[in-house]
């Protein structure tokens, strides 16, 4: 079922549900362990794809949908109603990573109406626009500062205190840029007052830099290397900013893809690695990991059969949900949790959909990501998804 309206119809929905005060999480948790999950399918804006990459404690989701025009705009789904949050005036705009806001901020990426000189492709639009970060508030999306000079920047992350983490171009033309790319990025925090933007360090030698998550307590995570290019060739190190200081990360070994993706309260954090010897993105291979305090640096492995993993939200818990992929690119959404990597469509009704990946866990242990119509129990690289809502059964929710 698809649970497609218009923003202007249900404005006032929209905002009764942002007031409503959050019901206290901690009656809801359940002990990790294997449950069953309920699908639920929650449509596009139209067109043939949407994506969920993030869900709060209230069950809310954001990610991105197209509309019938294959425009593709951040989406926000809410209690079964779907919202547009539309763009700065260009064409696309989306919510790639998780959002952990439960007053209903949301932050994310949108075109510009205004033509990028240099063509960077910097949002990976492929429209040639500006692109620039966004908050999203009381049904307004505003433009973020980027005190750095440059014509684009991204929202990634954001908390319950109203902190954004992404990157800013600055007018630093770099060497160490793979076309189309051109000027210097850097980390940098936003919030939480309004007008406020923080550029983080990079680690020694390093020209760039990316925040991707940033839990309440103010850590921070993400990457630090080269410039590279929009397919990841800048993720050299994974590292984590706490006081304004930037620490690497431990890893395989691999130079080209390491990215700490997401953090908990915890200060767990998941993401992904190359293995060592690398000569290109997830070549050999990649796999999906885990950082610890105490547990140091875990390798989550892969699904059964496949060659690569990437990990892309964690809860309380220390669930850790993502994707994992063969060697031909087929894709499987995971739970990792217990020690043990599950096939996420193994524990979903049999139907004519497979969970591609899961983009993101709540502590209710509630599940968003990309599914395809397939009855192979994976998608192929060419089949379009659209975002789900997969919810566990526990007693007396059957």
């Amino acid at each position: 079922m698809q649970f497609r309206i218009t923003t202007c119809v249900t404005a006032m929905t929209l905002l009764a549900a942002l007031t409503t005060p959050l019901q206290s999480i901690a009656q809801n948790q359940q002990t990790p362990h294997h449950p069953h999950y309920s699908f639920r399918n929650l449509g596009t804006l139209g067109g043939t794809f949407s994506a969920g990459n993030g869900i709060n404690q209230r069950g809310w989701v954001t990610g991105a949908a197209t509309l019938a025009n294959n425009n593709q705009h951040a989406t926000f789904w809410i209690d079964g109603l779907t919202f547009d949050l539309g763009t700065l005036g260009g064409p696309n705009s989306s919510v790639p990573f998780p959002i952990k806001d439960d007053r209903g901020i949301v932050a994310g990426i949108a075109d510009l109406s205004t033509m990028d000189p240099a063509q960077e492709n910097f949002c990976a639009f492929g429209d040639g626009y500006e692109c620039e970060a966004f908050q999203w508030r009381n049904g307004v999306m505003t433009q973020l500062p980027n005190s750095l000079g440059g014509n684009n920047s991204r929202a990634a992350g954001a908390n319950d205190r109203g902190q954004i983490v992404g990157w800013a171009e600055n007018t630093t033309q770099d060497p160490t840029c793979i076309s189309p790319a051109v000027y210097q990025y850097k980390p940098v925090v936003w919030g939480p007052k309004n007008g406020q933007m923080q550029v983080l360090p990079t680690l020694s030698g390093d020209n760039d830099g990316a925040a991707v998550a940033i839990n309440d307590q103010g850590l921070i995570v993400g990457i630090s290397g080269p410039c590279g290019d929009d397919d990841g060739l800048g993720a050299a190190h994974a590292v984590v900013w706490q006081n304004g200081t930037v620490t690497n990360l431990p890893t395989f070994g691999g130079k080209y893809f390491n990215t700490a993706a997401a953090v908990n309260e915890k200060g767990q954090i998941a993401g992904w690695a190359d293995l060592a010897n690398d000569t290109a993105l997830c070549t050999p291979a990649c796999h999906a990991v885990l950082w610890t305090k105490d547990g140091g640096f875990k390798d989550l492995g892969t699904l059964p059969g496949d060659l690569n993993s990437l990990a892309y939200g964690i809860n309380e818990q220390g669930q850790v949900v993502g994707q994992s992929i063969d060697a031909n690119g087929n894709t499987r959404a995971f739970i990792w949790q217990d020690g043990k990597m599950t096939d996420l469509n193994t524990l979903i009704p049999h139907g004519k959909n497979a969970l591609a990946y899961a983009g993101d866990i709540n502590d209710r242990g509630e599940i968003t990501g990309g599914s395809c119509v397939s009855s192979a129990g994976s998608c192929a690289p060419t089949n379009a998804t659209t975002a789900f809502l997969a919810i566990p059964k526990h007693d007396g929710n059957k």
